[in-house]
């Protein structure tokens, strides 16, 4: 059984996270134990760990989803590259979304297990995260911690889900989540959860989207990386480190 509701796996509440002090961020309890103890390993290597995005609800993807469609925010392709939404059918608009965006129900921000994780200390004054594979590439600005992370992110029950590209997501080595909680909530979300999470929803494309529902949740949903044991082994973390 998932230790998430229905309404928690699709983000329609924040009843199962937390806000996180100093660092800033939104995660569900366990997690925020785990991250807490991850960034004060980091420290110890000069890297300022921080969240640039937690939770997030179901409402903040779906206006994510619908500005990407109707071409209010960046779309992109493969490499990144900025794609013009008033030239591309809707098929088009809705394939590019997905390679970095979730459809709104199927993000793992929802569950608060998952978080996107810069170090801060690596920024030049007034240099703001572009969160592209590049940065964390050697000779990019985020080059140490896009090393330091794959080493040492297993020890407090983190992974890298898109690690690399499996045919859906494009590979995102910003992108932590918390295994024990998480590898919990995958199995649980559904085709059917997120077809009624959908159900009414002012979504762009919606009648498309419907249509590849379950093609969409085997490619942009299932298709990440399992945690290693060690990772699931840091459900041992002390609860009593849990922040308030």
């Amino acid at each position: 059984m998932s230790v998430l509701s229905a309404e928690q796996l699709t983000g329609r509440v924040r009843s199962h996270v937390l806000d996180l002090p100093d660092s800033g961020g939104t995660l569900h309890p366990d997690a925020a134990t785990a991250f807490l103890a991850l960034r004060a390993a980091a420290m110890q290597s000069d890297i300022d760990l921080i969240p640039v995005s937690s939770f997030r609800s179901f409402q903040h993807q779906l206006t994510i989803w619908n500005d990407k469609f109707h071409g209010r925010r960046p779309l992109l392709d493969q490499r990144g590259h900025a794609l013009d939404a008033a030239v591309m059918t809707e098929e088009q608009r809705v394939s590019a979304i997905l390679l970095w965006s979730a459809l709104p129900g199927a993000s793992r921000h929802h569950w608060g297990t998952d978080l996107d994780v810069i170090d801060r200390a690596a920024l030049g004054e007034g240099q703001r995260p572009q969160l592209i594979p590049a940065e964390y590439a050697p000779g990019g600005v985020f080059a140490r911690l896009g090393t330091w992370l794959p080493r040492h992110c297993e020890d407090y029950g983190f992974f890298l889900p898109y690690d690399h590209d499996r045919g859906g997501v494009r590979p995102e080595p910003w992108h932590l989540s918390f295994a024990p909680v998480s590898s919990q909530a995958l199995p649980a979300l559904t085709v059917p959860v997120l077809a009624a999470a959908l159900a009414d929803v002012e979504l762009a494309g919606a009648a498309l989207v419907r249509l590849q529902l379950a093609d969409i949740h085997a490619r942009y949903v299932c298709a990440v990386a399992q945690p290693a044991a060690a990772a699931l082994a840091a459900a041992r973390l002390n609860p009593a480190a849990r922040p308030s």
